[in-house]
């Protein structure tokens, strides 16, 4: 069906809210002289002339992810519309303090009726762009997720900083979280895969071990448990929903949660289950250890598990140690819990929406999940490559 989009009206102080795509800036708003700009010295990458087009510019770079585009644009329409209605003021002349504003009228959205409403399309009378006041995690996903677009529009030389770079981390004690660095890098994983497919398979016993590390290694990376999730579960923990396949995990403090099992990880376990001669996928009844011993009679705890992963990591250490003994040391000293780590942070460097590694990651906090994105810190490190010894 043909949507209709409404042609585009000019925002005013007092009217209510309308979505990005009907929205028409007045010159004073639009952003083209706001106080954050970038100066004529900086070359700005983006053909943006205001405010509204350098979002569109930003929101641009997910289209081929429907879902973080629409997360991603539900939170720059918020605070655009808030500036320009209750401050009177461009996106582009935002400060720190109008950043702590926005932080308190998310957590409490006044006037109620401009701002809030039930959930309704974009282009009906209904619409607004919140249902209610945001809960303290959703606050902190919206800041995090609009700290990514104003550092992109800082990147691209359209504004000439981020001021919600200024704010202070707040949480227990008073040291920076950092982030999580006991991870595989691309180069430790192939390495370690490579050394799975070259375990023996020349006997019964042999077939059996490569088999369970084979199925454990795609479990622990693409599932990310914690070890003792992997000892505690049984096959009927694999659930079908609505035609899509889950892990149903009771985690840390006994929360339960559904992690996707994409085709990677169904095909891993149709594999395993089959060598065992089990029906290639589990039923709600199927009280099988997640994981089993060699004879396939009971599973195995935390201890095994270990001890087959350290087992793996040498292995694949020794491939790497003749041409970088720094990445064979990294990985011969990583365990169990590494995996989790590698399996987040791998995530993050594929793309995965920060929504959606949150929940695939069981974090409470979204501050907690933004530690494995490691994307600014690559560029970061390019962009040192400028400073040379000689020029």
């Amino acid at each position: 069906m043909l949507t209709l989009i409404p042609a585009p009206a000019v925002i005013a102080p007092h009217s209510l809210p309308l979505p990005l795509e009907r929205l028409q800036l007045p010159e004073d708003l639009d952003g083209r002289t706001g106080g954050n700009r970038a100066g004529p010295e900086v070359v700005c990458q983006l053909a943006a002339g205001n405010d509204l087009e350098a979002i569109q510019a930003w929101l641009a770079e997910f289209h081929d992810s429907p879902q973080t585009l629409r997360a991603y644009r539900k939170e720059a329409e918020r605070l655009l519309l808030w500036a320009l209605m209750e401050l009177g003021k461009p996106l582009s002349s935002l400060t720190r303090e109008d950043c702590v504003r926005y932080e308190a009228f998310l957590a409490d959205p006044q006037p109620r009726d401009r701002w809030c409403g039930p959930k309704a399309p974009r282009f009906n009378s209904r619409w607004r762009p919140l249902v209610g006041p945001l809960s303290p995690a959703s606050r902190k996903m919206a800041l995090l997720i609009i700290n990514a677009l104003f550092s992109y529009l800082v990147k691209a030389g359209y504004l000439a900083g981020n001021p919600l770079a200024l704010a202070r981390r707040r949480g227990r004690g008073i040291q920076p979280l950092r982030q999580v660095e006991r991870y595989l890098e691309q180069d430790q994983w192939q390495a370690l895969l490579a050394a799975v497919e070259e375990l023996p398979r020349d006997t019964e016993r042999a077939c059996q071990h490569y088999a369970r590390a084979r199925y454990l290694i795609a479990l622990l990376y693409l599932l990310g448990p914690r070890v003792s999730e992997v000892a505690d579960h049984a096959m009927n923990s694999f659930v079908q929903v609505r035609g899509r396949w889950w892990w149903q995990v009771t985690g840390k403090g006994r929360k339960e949660a559904r992690v996707p099992v994409n085709q990677d990880m169904l095909e891993a376990l149709r594999e395993y289950r089959r060598f065992y001669g089990l029906p290639p996928l589990p039923t709600p009844d199927d009280t099988t250890p997640l994981v089993m011993n060699l004879t396939g009679t009971a599973g195995i705890g935390d201890n095994m598990i270990y001890r087959i992963v350290k087992m793996l990591v040498a292995k694949g250490a020794a491939r790497l140690q003749a041409d970088d003994p720094h990445q064979a040391e990294k990985l011969r000293r990583a365990s169990t819990h590494w995996f989790r780590h590698t399996s987040i942070t791998h995530q993050a460097d594929a793309g995965i929406s920060l929504p959606f590694l949150q929940r695939n990651a069981r974090h409470a906090r979204i501050d907690t999940t933004g530690l494995y994105i490691h994307a600014e810190e690559k560029d970061w490190h390019e962009n040192m490559e400028r400073h040379r010894l000689k020029g």
